[in-house]
């Protein structure tokens, strides 16, 4: 049970409450008449500006094609071989590696929405190896290398997206 001293009054006057109509009112019909010639206009140059614009249509253009797919990807396979095989002491690692994490960060974002090549064997090998050079960067900086297992791991990887890249897959 509530004590009295909980609830205090206030000295202020009370708001008084919103009008709250009847589901069962009929609204006046000036207001009813302009509402739906508000609605109307709106929704019709919606319709116009939706079937005009550019923007409905995707062009088929606009995916990746086989040619540009190999060719960016064997970039981005030649900047990781490169990067991972810097020596720790180098002072252009920390730019080396800002420079991939970028340029893999490109490559994931515009082919992880390809459908055909989310099933390709290269798509796969190059997606985990990026994944495992990413997060060893995130976890452990730019400057750390890369354990000899892990980097054999990525190596593998490397090599097996490039064979299956040769051969189309």
């Amino acid at each position: 049970m509530a004590s009295p001293t909980l609830v205090t009054p206030t000295t202020s006057s009370p708001k008084p409450l919103l009008h709250i109509r009847c589901k069962h009112s009929t609204p006046s019909p000036s207001t009813n008449t302009a509402t739906t010639s508000h609605r109307r206009t709106f929704l019709s140059l919606s319709a116009a500006i939706a079937i005009s614009s550019p923007l409905s249509v995707i062009p088929a253009a606009l995916a990746a094609t086989d040619e540009e797919y190999t060719k960016e990807t064997q970039e981005v396979i030649t900047k990781v071989r490169n990067t991972i095989n810097m020596d720790k002491t180098d002072p252009n690692i920390a730019t080396a590696v800002a420079e991939l994490r970028e340029t893999s960060n490109t490559w994931v974002a515009k082919y992880r929405r390809e459908k055909a090549l989310l099933g390709r064997l290269s798509f796969r090998d190059m997606y985990s190896a990026l994944n495992a050079v990413s997060g060893h960067y995130v976890s452990f900086g730019p400057t750390s290398p890369i354990p000899a297992k892990r980097k054999t791991r990525i190596l593998e990887e490397m090599d097996s997206a490039e064979k299956a890249l040769l051969r189309g897959r």
